[in-house]
């Protein structure tokens, strides 16, 4: 064994392929070059150790946040460094961002092989957290240049926006082709996202990569004719009228609609993003069960477990899919207790005042959609999950092990030999309460002001250097872009995208 640089003393090791960790004992956890050599009790050390003695709290893998928005709304350059620190805060070691052409990110179209140096150099050196990209293919071109984005950049996940076939980000799109910023005679729609799913299938097959499929799945046709439905009715405001404005059938047919699509042309790994309700994860075990040779994987947000359309403050909480009732909330918590969800994801993107609210603070419809949330990711589904009988195994998987499985991140995700030691240290007893202006986010508000918390992330470990001591983010950015082809490059001192 190398000599040990760091040792984390007296940890109790959340380990998630071992159930018996849901009690587990104390242990010491070796750090040599970035990685975990070891786990054990009373591990050797030499006076060149540096020892953190964790005192007994929980040590779980760092949180893969596999589902935000760098750059959505404001500078990426920016966002990156704001929105990586609220990452550490919480203890998410590895951000996957989405990121597309057309208005918001950057706000420019065109080919990939322009876009993503440009995204790249706006985050390097800025970013306190791991990060990888997901990708959107917008155009006939995006899809031809999917074994590209593979070899060149590491790009093995891409995304389809069902609902951008007649909607904008936050409503109704009168000019596709405008906002998308795609050629006019081209269309996004469904035989754009059957030639997506065909593209990514050919890549898979010629590079032998791992590739998969992410859906937000909404049906832009229903949610247009359910919105002036709200509006002409008029009883109905706030997050409720925005929630029966994207009804959640809409979520339901979108699903099918793309399961049925993954059959047709062959794509095995398919990821049904943010389901929102119950009528979303019944579609979606109903389509797992009619296309059995489909990979399906099921999200969760940590927003829609935890908050309904009375209990999130104000419309600061409008989000795609939007907020639900109490009883969409207790069913997405009966199938993640039934191990039918995957993994549970922040969908950060920060939205600042200023940007959020419309002339009308009070009309859902003329806020912009989405909000930050990765510093509650963890201690939120530890607090409210422990409630509910939810092990702390099964709480590493589902933040950490699973989105780092099926993204290909194959030094990530779990406390064992040979992973990088990123490490989280959680005071599962504390008791506090959020209050947006404790936040390391850029974002002044939050939809889960004054909720109670009951597990607090106090210090932060991504490779082996820590990032945060005693729930303080520290300054210096660690964070690397995480190139996920395999044989992957080396990940231990990467700030770019080019090959060592």
């Amino acid at each position: 064994m190398p000599a040990t640089e760091l040792l984390i003393r007296n940890a109790r090791v959340v380990r998630p392929d071992e159930p018996a960790s849901d009690d587990p004992a104390l242990a010491d956890i070796a750090i040599s070059d970035g990685r975990i050599v070891a786990i054990g009790p009373g591990l050797p050390v030499d006076d060149q150790t540096r020892i953190v003695d964790a005192g007994g709290l929980l040590a779980f893998p760092g949180v893969v946040d596999a589902h935000q928005h760098w750059g959505i709304y404001r500078d990426l350059a920016d966002d990156t460094a704001s929105e990586s620190r609220a990452c550490a805060q919480g203890g998410v070691t590895t951000s996957l961002t989405y990121m597309r052409t057309g208005r918001y990110y950057l706000n420019r179209g065109g080919p990939y092989r322009e876009f993503v140096p440009e995204v790249l150099d706006r985050m390097a050196g800025r970013s306190h957290v791991d990060y990888g990209l997901h990708l959107a293919p917008m155009t006939a071109e995006h899809i031809d240049e999917i074994p590209y984005l593979v070899e060149e950049f590491g790009v093995t996940s891409f995304k389809i926006f069902m609902f951008y076939g007649g909607h904008g980000l936050h409503g109704r799109s009168s000019d596709q082709s405008s906002f998308l910023m795609i050629p006019p005679d081209e269309r996004y729609d469904l035989a754009h996202f059957e030639f997506v799913m065909r593209g990514i299938e050919r890549a898979r097959a010629q590079s032998g990569q791992p590739l998969s499929l992410s859906l937000h799945c909404e049906t832009a046709e229903i949610m247009a004719a359910y919105t002036a439905l709200v509006e002409q009715d008029g009883t109905q405001t706030g997050l409720r009228a925005y929630s029966a404005s994207r009804p959640a059938h809409s979520e339901g047919l979108a699903i099918t609609m793309a399961s049925y699509l993954a059959h047709e042309t062959g794509l095995a790994d398919i990821n049904l993003l943010h389901l929102s309700s119950a009528k979303a994860v019944e579609a979606a075990l109903t389509m797992a069960q009619a296309f059995p040779h489909v990979n399906f994987r099921r999200e969760v947000t940590i927003g829609h477990l935890l908050a309904d359309v009375d209990t999130a403050h104000g419309i600061g909480g409008k989000v795609n899919p939007p907020l639900r009732e109490r009883a969409d909330v207790e069913a997405l918590w009966q199938h993640l207790l039934a191990g039918e969800i995957d993994w549970v994801v922040s969908d950060h993107a920060c939205c600042r005042d200023e940007a959020k609210f419309g002339a009308d603070r009070d009309d859902v419809f003329l806020a912009k959609s989405g909000f930050g949330g990765a510093e509650y990711l963890l201690p939120g589904l530890i607090g409210e999950g422990r409630k509910r009988g939810l092990s702390l195994h099964r709480i590493a998987e589902l933040t950490a092990t699973n989105p780092a499985r099926r993204y290909g991140l194959t030094r990530k995700g779990s406390l064992a030999e040979g992973y990088d030691a990123d490490i989280v240290l959680v005071d599962p007893a504390a008791h506090w309460t959020v209050h947006a202006a404790d936040s390391e986010s850029a974002q002044e508000y939050t939809p889960f002001e004054g909720f109670a918390m009951t597990a607090k992330v106090t210090d932060v470990f991504l490779r082996g250097t820590q990032i945060v001591h005693n729930g303080k983010v520290q300054n210096t950015p660690q964070g690397h872009y995480l190139h996920r082809t395999t044989p992957a490059p080396s990940l231990g001192i990467r700030t770019d995208y080019g090959r060592p």
